[in-house]
C-alpha cells in the first residue's frame, strides 16, 4: 500500500512558477513509476509528466515540455514537479500518481495504482 500526499499548489500570475511536491509512503518507492496528472473543470484527467521507476526516463506532455520539470528523490520518497512560465490554461487540480514498475501506457490514468488527494493550481491572466 502506498499513500501519496501532494503539497505546493496555489494562486500565481501568468509567467510565474510553482513547485509541487508529492510525499510517498512505502519502502519500495524506487520501484514505482511516479507521475503527475491534472484535471480542469469539465475536462478529463490528463497526463502531465512521469518519472520512470529506478531513476529511468522522464516524460512530459507536449503542452508542458520545456516549462515543467519532474524530479524524484528515492531516499526521501518524494517526487517534485517544478512548473515555470505558467499559463492560465495550466489551471487545474494536480494529482500525484504511482504505478509499480513500468507501463508503456504511462500516459493513461487507468495504469496507476495509487493517487494523491490533489492540489489546486490557479494561474491568473
Amino acid at each position: 500500500q502506498v499513500q501519496l500526499v501532494e503539497s505546493g499548489g496555489g494562486l500565481v500570475q501568468a509567467g510565474g512558477s510553482l513547485r509541487l511536491s508529492c510525499a510517498a509512503s512505502g519502502r519500495t518507492f524506487s520501484s514505482y513509476t511516479m507521475a503527475w496528472f491534472r484535471q480542469a473543470p469539465g475536462k478529463e484527467r490528463e497526463f502531465v509528466a512521469a518519472s520512470r521507476w529506478r531513476g529511468g526516463s522522464i516524460y512530459f506532455a507536449e503542452s508542458v515540455a520545456g516549462r515543467f520539470t519532474i524530479s524524484r528523490d528515492n531516499a526521501k520518497n518524494m517526487v517534485v514537479l517544478q512548473m515555470n512560465s505558467l499559463k492560465p490554461e495550466d489551471t487545474a487540480v494536480y494529482y500525484c500518481a504511482a504505478k509499480f514498475g513500468y507501463s508503456s501506457n504511462y500516459r493513461l490514468p487507468g495504469e496507476y495504482d495509487y493517487w494523491g488527494q490533489g492540489t489546486q493550481v490557479t494561474v491568473s491572466s
